[in-house]
């Protein structure tokens, strides 16, 4: 009697279906998923109806014309840069950032001159801050 050994087949997993159906699964999951855009800053912007606020004689207020030039309390700043701003502010509040800040533009003033003006107020360390408008005639 003749034994013969016979060497057993080797064992294999084919992956590449298995990697198939996970690519497939993952372009399903990346073609369906909806995107909502992010936004770092979220605003609810006021209503501008109500009773006008009293005003306070101790505050400042920041006028920013259609050509963005500032003045602050009725005496125009030296130039139009943020630098003659903050020493305008410094110098009438006394360094007294807990004074009443109001800021009042122009409706054609250039949006960036109204943040410059909302950014030098926070670097100077004014919280109180409050921006004028006007009621809307319907």
């Amino acid at each position: 009697m003749k034994f013969s050994r016979q060497k057993p087949e080797e064992v294999s997993v084919n992956l590449t279906p298995l990697i198939d159906v996970v690519f497939l699964l993952l372009i399903f999951f990346m073609v369906s998923t909806t995107f909502k855009p992010q936004t770092q800053l979220e605003i609810d912007l006021p209503a501008a109806t109500g009773v006008p606020s009293e005003t306070v004689p101790d505050a400042l207020e920041i006028v920013v014309t259609a050509q963005g030039v500032y003045s602050v309390n009725g005496t125009r700043t030296l130039s139009d840069d943020a630098e003659s701003l903050r020493q305008a502010l410094k110098q009438l509040s006394g360094g007294d950032s807990s004074k009443p800040l109001t800021i009042a533009a122009d409706a054609q003033t250039p949006h960036q001159a109204v943040v410059t003006a909302m950014d030098v107020a926070r670097k100077l360390g004014f919280t109180k801050l409050s921006i004028t408008t006007q009621e809307s005639r319907n």
